[in-house]
């Protein structure tokens, strides 16, 4: 039984659009979960889990933007006859775009440091690490 939460008008149906509500509602949903993760492999012992962490975190705040920037809306591209009615904000696809970017060159920049670490010390474990750099 799917709950009276998530029937859209599709399944009832109709061929109206999802409400916006439910979209916004599954989205939280989303960026809380990944948040979530994101943190429980931040606090791992292994270093390549937390960079991956690091990583969910930093694509959940991208999803987080383009959340608030506007699910609905026509497209940002004015045509001959206009815009009608609202239009999406295109800068905020643009940062979010950026961002994507600089995210995935840090994520193999870190990696690669990771696999770095391995090489010289022969463990990514955190602990170990620390107690060998202790030593």
């Amino acid at each position: 039984m799917i709950p009276r939460l998530f029937v859209t008008a599709v399944e009832a149906g109709s061929s109206t659009p999802v409400p916006e509500s439910n979209a916004q509602f599954v989205l939280a949903v989303v960026l809380g979960l990944l948040f979530a993760l994101g943190t429980f492999l931040v606090l791992r012992r292994d270093v390549v889990r937390v960079v991956w962490g690091v990583t969910i975190i930093s694509q959940a705040a991208n999803v987080y933007l383009v959340t608030m920037g506007g699910l609905g809306g026509a497209v940002p591209v004015l045509g001959h006859g206009g815009a009608h009615g609202s239009v999406t904000d295109p800068l905020v696809q643009a940062l979010v775009l950026t961002a994507i970017v600089i995210g995935f060159g840090t994520t193999a920049f870190a990696l690669v440091l990771t696999f770095r670490v391995y090489e010289e010390h022969g463990t990514i474990d955190l602990q170990d690490l620390g107690e060998e750099g202790e030593a």
